[in-house]
């Protein structure tokens, strides 16, 4: 009972949307038949595909849709931010991302917020210690597990969101 206990409070330690604190795939999406390398710095995705990756990010979005949030989940019974940005990448690109906020948000190149395309992370500080992150998707929307709705999408220029906004990284190079 003890050892359960004390590795439950590991995992919630280590998960979620946290406190602060690659090998190639071969990806089967019949909208971009790519495979991703293992150097980051190689830039498979172009311009041109841009709409194939948002259409990906929509269409695994569809399937996680409305889960509850749960701190610590990683499953469709409940998710936590940083699991369904890591499922979204994933699932939907074939990008390996880190599990959690606290190394989400140091991951990838920075960017300005005027630069967010489609795949980028979106990085927000919800309160004083705590980190939540997004994936944008286009034309100012992002999917996230938000705590009050689940598994939605946003708009990064809401007030609430404008206000809690920290920084973007970009994953993917195009």
């Amino acid at each position: 009972m003890r050892e359960s206990s004390l590795f439950l409070l590991l995992m919630l330690l280590f998960s979620g949307c946290s406190t602060r604190g690659k090998g190639a795939y071969k990806y089967e999406h019949s909208l971009l038949q790519k495979t991703i390398p293992a150097n980051p710095e190689e830039k498979i995705f172009t311009p041109d595909n841009k709409t194939a990756i948002s259409l990906a990010l929509y269409e695994e979005y569809e399937k996680w849709k409305g889960t509850p949030y749960k701190y610590g989940g990683v499953n469709k019974s409940g998710v936590d931010c940083s699991s369904f940005v890591q499922s979204m990448y994933y699932n939907a690109l074939r990008v390996q991302v880190p599990r959690t906020t606290s190394l989400q948000e140091k991951y990838g190149d920075f960017i300005n917020k005027r630069e967010l395309r489609e795949g980028d992370m979106i990085i927000f500080h919800t309160g004083q210690t705590t980190i939540h992150s997004g994936i944008y998707i286009e034309k100012g929307k992002f999917a996230h597990a938000s705590s009050k709705h689940g598994v939605t999408i946003s708009n990064v220029n809401n007030p609430y969101w404008k206000q809690k906004y920290s920084q973007s990284r970009r994953v993917i190079h195009y």
